[in-house]
């Protein structure tokens, strides 16, 4: 059976136009995880519509607006294989006012390609999915330089995106030297497969081979469980399926779950992932689960089911240590953004600047200052405006990492220290 093989899930980002859709749907026809004859329909109905190139691109923009526009807006999963690993396809959007949903499908990756165009190279765009990819805990990443076709297999434009990715990600800490940066046109399907004739120049491995030497994260299943809840459905016969993907322990049958902030306790009748019954859901998992004891409106997006005897914390208030990426102008006490931290959505304000740390010497720079700007390493204490989920990232790296949006732009990125719980 093929599910028989490691698990992945794979996120895919990259600024809108680069051909990131186009890249994945790509790889599910070459990975047989898509018919021929459904891109050539979907080929068809792009002609017709005067998208040629956007054909590939379709399989993952399911949403017709998405077609319409050309952009990619909701987080899909896809499945497919390669010949060491079973991969769930993260497609994440690229345009700006769709970051919100970036974040969620970014923090639930173990790896990540970044699609960057050999036309123009990286974009400040692409600077931020970078940031957030980093700051969000996907340690493995593979750079696909695409769009080869369009600059006809120039190893000089490959090169020059290559040497200003490389730059872009020394600036978050990941040392280049670590990460492949491959030559592809996912349109013409060249270096996806198999090594590309038109790039003779490119002597490293082709995109599949490359995706094949990830490697299998030790999965937390000693670690309390936790899983954050995206999605509620009522399923006439089943009842409530919370569905969210596993983070850390071991989901099963049988269990009392406690969903935090909502504070209401379920039993797990059973499991369910890609249609298919499990016995048992362990860390990576996306899957949906039938709660007993538990309706639709007890438990909404952003909370989190935990153990009985180890409820997920609730912050009255809590510690981080952050990074300003890009705000406007300074941030102060009393500045009250949008924290994006595992699947909730919650307005936290700061009401404490403790200091700024030098990044090159990791000292303190500064005790309670003022306000903050962009390039500041702080620790601040925040609160959140509603009972909020979040942990420590040393204890629960995937439920103690954040972004900070505001003005539809990300402002920081962080990870929680210290709680001060309800």
């Amino acid at each position: 059976m093929a599910t028989d093989k490691p698990h992945i899930n794979l996120v895919v980002i990259g600024h809108v136009d680069h051909g990131k859709s186009t890249l994945v749907g790509r790889l599910l026809l070459e990975t047989g995880g898509i018919e021929p004859h459904i891109i050539e329909k979907f080929k068809k109905q792009a002609e017709e519509k005067g998208k040629g190139s956007f054909a590939f691109a379709w399989v993952m923009d399911g949403l017709k607006e998405e077609r319409e526009r050309g952009v990619t807006i909701d987080v899909a999963h896809k499945k497919f294989f390669t010949d060491k690993y079973f991969f769930t396809v993260i497609d994440a959007p690229g345009h700006r006012d769709f970051v919100k949903n970036m974040i969620t499908g970014t923090s639930q990756a173990d790896a990540a390609i970044i699609t960057v165009s050999a036309i123009e190279g990286p974009q400040a765009q692409t600077k931020e999915h970078v940031f957030l990819a980093t700051t969000l805990g996907v340690k493995q990443i593979i750079v696909a330089i695409n769009k080869m076709d369009a600059v006809g297999y120039d190893e000089a434009k490959y090169t020059a995106t290559r040497d200003a990715m490389a730059k872009l990600l020394s600036m978050v800490g990941v040392k280049a030297d670590t990460v492949p940066f491959i030559p592809v046109s996912a349109y013409e399907g060249e270096n996806i497969k198999s090594a590309s004739s038109k790039m003779g120049w490119y002597k490293g491995k082709h995109l599949l081979a490359a995706m094949d030497d990830f490697k299998i994260i030790d999965k937390p299943t000693d670690t309390p469980l936790r899983v954050p809840v995206q999605d509620v459905y009522t399923i006439t016969g089943i009842g409530t399926v919370p569905v969210g993907r596993v983070e850390t322990g071991i989901l099963k049958p049988g269990m009392k779950v406690s969903f935090q902030p909502a504070n209401v306790i379920g039993e797990v009748k059973s499991i369910e992932m890609h249609h298919e019954v499990l016995p048992q859901a362990v860390p990576g998992d996306n899957c949906g689960f039938n709660v007993r004891g538990v309706s639709k409106n007890d438990i909404r997006r952003g909370d989190v089911a935990g153990p009985v005897d180890n409820p997920p914390s609730v912050a009255k208030s809590f510690t981080a240590q952050i990074v300003v990426l890009n705000h406007p102008s300074v941030i102060t006490v009393g500045y009250t953004p949008v924290f994006h931290c595992h699947t909730t959505q919650t307005a936290c304000r700061f009401v404490e600047l403790v200091k700024t740390i030098d990044p090159k010497t990791g000292q303190v720079k500064e005790n309670n200052p003022q306000f903050l700007k962009t390039g500041d390493i702080a620790v601040v204490r925040v609160e959140p405006t509603k009972p909020m989920v979040i942990e420590v990232a040393k204890e629960f790296p995937q439920l103690g990492r954040f972004a900070i949006r505001d003005m539809g732009q990300t402002v920081a990125a962080g990870m929680c220290t210290a709680i001060e719980k309800r």
